[in-house]
C-alpha cells in the first residue's frame, strides 16, 4: 500500500474539482470515479456501459489503488456525473497536470514546438436540439508527445477567436508555437509573444498583401542567387514507398523593408520559404510555402517547426480517431463531450509516454493495457 499515492498521483491533480452531486447522496467518491473512467478508457472502453463493465471485471485491481468500498457505479450514474462535471474546471486541472508532465519529460533539443490545431468530433452534435458537433482547439507539445491543453470553439465563433484563449491558459515560455494559415492573425501573434513564446506561421491567402511581398522577395533573391541578402539554407530528403520528397528551406532576417511595410506584426524577425518537390510514379509536383516568425533566422528550426506541425494530424488527430475512435463517440448531452475529450487526451498522453522508448504502436499498447493490468498500472504510474 505504500506505493498507492504514486499510482494515483494523476487523480490527485483533479482533487480540487467540485463534485456536482448532492454531498449527502454521494456513494462513489469523485476520485474513485475518475480513476475508474481513466483506467477503463486506457484499456479500450469507449462508452459508459463498457466503463462500468470493465470496472466490475477489474474491481480487485482498482482496490489496489483506491478503496472502492461500494464497488462500481452504474453506467447511468457515470453518465450523469460526467455530464454534470464542470468542463472548464476539469480542463484547467488537465492543463496543470500536462504542464507537470511536460516539465518531467525534460527539455528538448532547441525550443519546444507547440502545434495548435483544431478537430471536430463529428457525432457529438444533435441536429434535433440545434447542437453542433464539438470542435476543440488543442495544443500539442510535439517532442514530448503531450496534449498541453484544449479549448472548445463556441457555436457562434471560429478558431481565430478561440486560439488566443487557449494560448492564454498555457505556460509557453521559450516555446515555438505553430498554427496553420488560419492562425496567421495579428491578435494571435500578439498573444503568443505576451506568453514569452515565439511564433512560426504560414502565410497564405488570408493575408494576401503580406504573402505577395514575401513571395516576390524570395523569387527575386533566388533569381540573384541571394547575392544581396544573408540567407540560411537547409535541405532534407525523404524516400519511401515509391515516393521521393525533397524539401528546401530558406530563412532570412534581412527584412527591415518588410517590417516597414507591415509594422503591426509584433516582433516580426524572420521569414521563410519551404519548397517541396515530390516525385511519385514518374510525376513531379512542386509547392512553395511562406512563413513569418519572431524567432531568429534558422533554416533548421524552420524545417523542424513546419515538419512537426504537419505531423500533428498523425501524432494527435489520427490517434484519437483510429485508436480511441473519437469520431464514433455519440456522447452529446451536458458537459460530457468536453470532459470525455479531456479523458482521451490524458489517456493518449500517458500511453505515448509509456511507449516512448519501445517499439509498441499506440494501438497495440492500448490493447496491452486491456490484456494486462500490470502494464496498465505501469502506464498510470508514469503519471506520478
Amino acid at each position: 500500500m505504500a506505493e498507492v499515492p504514486q499510482a494515483v498521483a494523476l487523480i490527485d491533480h483533479f482533487s480540487a474539482l467540485r463534485d456536482p452531486r448532492q454531498q449527502g447522496k454521494v456513494l462513489y467518491p469523485l476520485r474513485e470515479v475518475m480513476l475508474l473512467i481513466l483506467c477503463a478508457v486506457l484499456a479500450g472502453a469507449e462508452d459508459f456501459v463498457e466503463i462500468a463493465t470493465w470496472g466490475r471485471t477489474n474491481l480487485e485491481f482498482l482496490r489496489r489503488l483506491l478503496p472502492f468500498a461500494r464497488g462500481i457505479p452504474s453506467h447511468d450514474a457515470l453518465n450523469d456525473l460526467v455530464n454534470a462535471l464542470n468542463h472548464e474546471a476539469f480542463r484547467d486541472s488537465f492543463v496543470e497536470w500536462a504542464q507537470g508532465m511536460r516539465t518531467a519529460a525534460g527539455a528538448a533539443d532547441g525550443p519546444t514546438v507547440v502545434a495548435v490545431d483544431g478537430k471536430t468530433s463529428r457525432r457529438t452534435g444533435d441536429s434535433g436540439k440545434g447542437r453542433l458537433p464539438l470542435h476543440l482547439i488543442s495544443a500539442w507539445a510535439t517532442q514530448q508527445r503531450l496534449v498541453l491543453g484544449q479549448q472548445a470553439v463556441d457555436t457562434k465563433e471560429n478558431e481565430i477567436v478561440a486560439i488566443p484563449r487557449l494560448i492564454e491558459m498555457l505556460e509557453l515560455s521559450g516555446a515555438l508555437v505553430t498554427i496553420d494559415a488560419m492562425g496567421c492573425q495579428k491578435e494571435i501573434v500578439r498573444t503568443i509573444r505576451t506568453k514569452g513564446a515565439d511564433y512560426l506561421l504560414p502565410v497564405k491567402g488570408n493575408q494576401p498583401t503580406l504573402e505577395q511581398d514575401i513571395e516576390l522577395f524570395f523569387t527575386e533573391q533566388r533569381r540573384r542567387g541571394f547575392a544581396e541578402t544573408t540567407v540560411f539554407f537547409h535541405p532534407t530528403v525523404d524516400k519511401d514507398h515509391g515516393r521521393l520528397e525533397i524539401r528546401r528551406h530558406w530563412s532570412t532576417a534581412d527584412i527591415a523593408w518588410l517590417k516597414e511595410l507591415h509594422p503591426s506584426w509584433v516582433d516580426l524577425t524572420s521569414i521563410g520559404l519551404i519548397e517541396r518537390e515530390v516525385e511519385r510514379a514518374g510525376k513531379i509536383e512542386i509547392t512553395r510555402h511562406h512563413f513569418i516568425s519572431s524567432a531568429p533566422a534558422d533554416a533548421v528550426l524552420l524545417a523542424r517547426g513546419a515538419r512537426t506541425h504537419w505531423g500533428v494530424e498523425n501524432g494527435l488527430h489520427w490517434c484519437l480517431d483510429v485508436v480511441f475512435h473519437e469520431d464514433l463517440s455519440r456522447l452529446r448531452s451536458g458537459h460530457g463531450p468536453h470532459n470525455m475529450a479531456v479523458v482521451r487526451h490524458i489517456a493518449l498522453s500517458l500511453l505515448k509516454q509509456a511507449i516512448a522508448n519501445t517499439k509498441l504502436s499506440l494501438k497495440t499498447s492500448r490493447k496491452k493495457a486491456a490484456w494486462s493490468v500490470e502494464f496498465l498500472e505501469t502506464v498510470i504510474r508514469g503519471s506520478g
